[in-house]
């Protein structure tokens, strides 16, 4: 026994002299957006060929396949990423809409344009520094490598890794070999002007393919002997294809980026192997090709099996990558939540919005929901999380950056609807909101509109907990519109109606999806004879009432919904003890439920409003009509105390997903609509009418527009031109 101790002993060294004097393989991986997903391919073939890798060193999407795979994902992980990601959300900001705060949703609602512009307490107007500030992409690598996220010194990985970002303050390359992995990536990616710049340690920083897009001098400061070099670089726009302001941009960084690689490709050695996959026909942007990509990259791969065959080590495999794989670390338990917070609302609104529980795995799913949420409340540059790994436990750590683009918002808005026939409604308005005026998140919003319907509404939000779960929100208003009297069938007169008011409402939030209050409020107006008989009369009003109101909000999209509903009720209680005139009740029902097969929608819904009581028809009457509102009349052309509508619109996306924020897409539609509107004290009963359009609706970034022809049975039809709420 004591003798074979001693050959063991003997041996030993042996084994390490051998596995030191073993070549060893760095992999660069360059830059190149979408086209870095060759790198996955690479890697399989790679892989198959037995072949090790003793470090990696990466830049832009490089650095996120590279840091991926040497923090210990599997190839096979790799392209499932890779094929199953959502990459048009990954590449925006914007939270999915159902983890946005509900009082957020309702800002869809109100005015056109999507944009909107922020101000700082200053006053003075704040600009961001990228279009995509990469909220979404940061908390997508913070989920991958949650696991990894602790690892301060980059050798530790299972696989020695590098990444290459640019100072833009100086021009300088930034070599990360340490730090917050997730992070680092994060910066080495950001591309000018589309990423936000990341700011670490004093620096501000983008893409390093500005300075270093193929870091083969990176991997030979790791000690490596050998190179295995993959260049996927985006060739140069040809002359012809230089046609907006953005190619331009774009073949000036492609200059920059080609001249830095050309330099390092000169120092390649006769030992090192380099491989450049057949990539001509892709472009940085073709994320939907994920299959095609990493196919490339395998076969230019599989094309070098002879050459590749040298770099396969015998003594096997990377012990400390397989045990990364064997295991499953990735679900901490975490024992700790902390804060670090530098904004307006205080911490306990932000730990309020975290589910995760204390002694239980993370909760991934629920966490990136909440980041979501937390996003949505627009106080912030970036939400983001990390897991700081303790001898006590693991604390999951959510830090928060206040945004430096200011938090107060102004949103302009544009409405249109012409049927071509002379009638026509126009109105133009803007909402300003002033968020975070305390540490609970109370905010102020203000809303003014002119034209066909004029509007001026105030309304203050105050939380009462730190999760807003409960509200108060006093509000006052003054608004403006046109409603058409009628006799039997025929209109006889159309009132200009103005009334002012205020109100009072303690509410619920109900999660992200909806909210209840119960209100109280007093109104005064007049109502003035427009067009018509002139001996009908004038007459002024008061008004009185208790209200209700359930809202419910789950749609995907508020403008061409894919999935989800869309519920509001409202229930009024006129009363004279309130000041009212008369006593009535009033009740109003909308809902719409979207269902998406691939590209087409079917969107089932309708309108139920009934007055129950006699009271003033003017003053309590519903409108309807328009495009898709019984299609054939002018927008409100039917008024009623008692309104019914039923309807089923379908539309078909007819351009392919774009995979970056700037995406309008086009559909094509119809509907078929049924719906009545009568009045209680007089013979008006319009009956059930039917209708039908045919619709082209354009998304685009002021909001939808809308070209249709509508008809109905009551020989009416128009041709209509919208801009603005298609449903």
């Amino acid at each position: 026994m004591r003798r074979l101790l001693l050959v063991l002993l003997f041996c030993l060294p042996l084994s390490g002299l051998a596995d030191t004097a073993a070549p060893k393989t760095g992999l660069v991986l360059s830059g190149g957006a979408a086209r870095g997903l060759a790198h996955i391919g690479v890697l399989k073939a790679l892989e198959e060929q037995g072949v090790r890798i003793d470090a990696v060193a990466g830049t832009s999407m490089g650095a996120v396949i590279g840091g991926l795979y040497a923090a210990g994902y599997t190839v096979d992980e790799l392209e499932k990423l890779a094929m199953t990601l959502d990459w048009q959300q990954v590449l925006s900001d914007d939270p999915a809409r159902q983890d946005v705060p509900f009082r957020r949703k309702q800002d869809d609602r109100d005015f056109l344009v999507k944009r909107k512009l922020s101000f700082r307490d200053d006053g003075s107007l704040g600009l961001p520094l990228g279009v995509i500030q990469g909220q979404n992409l940061a908390l997508l690598l913070e989920r991958l490598l949650v696991h990894a996220s602790d690892t301060r010194d980059f050798d530790q990985l299972p696989i020695p890794f590098r990444a290459v970002a640019t100072d833009i303050a100086n021009d300088e390359k930034v070599v990360f070999r340490s730090g917050h992995l997730p992070q680092v990536i994060r910066a080495s990616m950001s591309i000018p002007a589309v990423f936000a710049p990341v700011e670490l340690d004093g620096r501000l920083l983008v893409d390093g393919g500005m300075v270093d897009n193929i870091p083969m001098d990176v991997a030979r400061d790791m000690g490596v002997d050998r190179l295995i070099v993959v260049d996927i670089g985006t060739p140069l726009m040809r002359r012809e294809d230089l046609l907006t302001v953005f190619d331009v941009l774009n073949q000036t960084t492609t200059m920059m980026t080609r001249r830095n690689s050309e330099e390092q490709l000169a120092t390649l050695r006769a030992e090192d192997l380099l491989i450049e996959p057949p990539l001509a026909a892709y472009g940085s942007t073709d994320f939907g090709s994920a299959a095609q990509l990493i196919d490339a990259g395998y076969r230019a791969t599989r094309a070098l099996e002879g050459r590749l065959a040298g770099f396969a080590p015998p003594s096997g495999g990377n012990p400390a990558l397989s045990l990364a794989r064997s295991n499953d670390p990735r679900t901490p338990v975490i024992t700790a939540v902390r804060i670090e917070n530098d904004s307006k609302v205080g911490d306990a609104v932000i730990r309020r919005h975290i589910r995760q529980r204390l002694g239980e795995p993370l909760d991934l799913a629920d966490l990136q929901k909440d980041m979501g949420t937390l996003y949505g409340l627009d106080y912030f540059d970036r939400v983001e999380y990390r897991v700081a790994h303790g001898k006590l436990g693991n604390t999951l750590v959510i830090r928060t950056r206040e945004k430096r683009s200011g938090t107060d918002y102004l949103r302009l808005g544009l409405s249109l609807s012409d049927d071509f026939q002379g009638d026509s409604a126009f109105n133009i308005g803007a909402s300003y909101r002033m968020n975070g005026i305390n540490e609970l998140g109370a905010e102020w919003l203000t809303r003014a509109q002119l034209g066909d319907r004029q509007e001026l509404f105030s309304e203050f939000y105050q939380p009462l907990d730190a999760g807003s779960r409960w509200f108060v929100a006093p509000n006052a208003f003054l608004e403006a519109q046109n409603v058409e009297a009628t006799l039997e069938h025929d209109p006889i007169a159309e009132y200009r109606l103005r009334r002012y008011g205020y109100g009072l409402n303690l509410g619920r939030q109900i999660a992200n999806n909806g909210e209840i209050r119960f209100g109280v409020g007093q109104a005064w107006g007049e109502a003035n004879v427009r067009v018509g008989e002139r001996d009908l009369p004038d007459f002024s009003f008061s008004e009185g009432y208790y209200a209700l109101q359930y809202s419910f909000d789950t749609l995907d999209d508020v403008d061409f919904p894919h999935e989800g509903e869309d519920i509001s009720l409202t229930l009024r209680q006129y009363t004279p003890g309130l000041g009212s005139d008369e006593r009535y009740r009033q009740w109003h029902l909308r809902l719409d439920k979207a269902l998406g097969y691939g590209p087409h929608t079917w969107l089932l819904g309708g309108r139920y409003g009934r007055t129950l009581d006699d009271t003033e028809v003017v003053t309590s009457s519903f409108l309807l009509g328009g495009a898709r509102q019984l299609s054939g009349f002018r927008q409100d052309a039917l008024s009623g105390q008692n309104i019914s509508l039923g309807r089923v619109v379908y539309y078909r996306r007819m351009t392919p997903r774009g995979f970056l924020p700037l995406d309008f897409p086009l559909y094509l539609g119809g509907s078929l609509e049924r719906g009545r509107a009568w009045n209680n004290d007089n013979e008006f009963d319009s009956g059930y009418i039917n209708a039908a359009s045919v619709f082209i609706g354009y998304d685009t970034p002021l909001g939808p527009l809308n070209l249709g022809y509508g008809a109905n049975d009551e020989d009416e039809q128009a041709l209509y031109l919208n801009l603005g709420r298609s449903f």
